[in-house]
């Protein structure tokens, strides 16, 4: 079966939040390349881009949240924006109740874990990074 691999955009502080985010899902980063790391005659780097990430990825079970900083020369990414959600479904009510209060922490919540239609567990808020999460527990049926 495909996997689906969230990536993200961040205006120079991919590092600073998939540092936050590895705390709350634990693990390791899989792979951290910088913009210094390809440059070359013909790809040459601004000095102010040389440190930000060009490609960073956290495997969270058999998943890949990844991201890159958007270099100065791209513009800025609207972090105030309505992107896609990552959704997240976790294997218990603790583990939701764990990673929506350690993703959520300094963000705004939009709507409170709670039970919910179908007997799903679900709530959903805005990281203080801007990114919109959902998490939610479905028992079995």
């Amino acid at each position: 079966m495909a996997l689906i691999n969230p990536h993200i955009n961040f205006n120079g502080n991919a590092e600073e939040a998939f540092t936050f985010y590895r705390s709350v899902f634990g693990g390791e980063f899989a792979k951290i390349i910088r913009f210094k790391d390809i440059a070359s005659p013909e790809m040459p780097i601004a000095e102010q881009d040389e440190n930000k990430l060009m490609h960073i990825e956290l495997p969270i079970g058999e998943n890949v949240l990844m991201a890159n900083d958007v270099p100065e020369f791209m513009g800025k990414v609207n972090e105030q924006e309505h992107r896609s959600k990552i959704s997240i479904s976790a294997a218990s009510k603790e583990e939701a109740d764990k990673l929506f209060n350690g993703l959520s922490a300094g963000g705004t919540v939009e709507v409170p874990m709670a039970d919910s239609f179908g007997g799903l567990y679900f709530g959903m808020f805005r990281d203080k990074y801007g990114i919109e999460w959902m998490v939610n527990f479905e028992a079995e049926k």
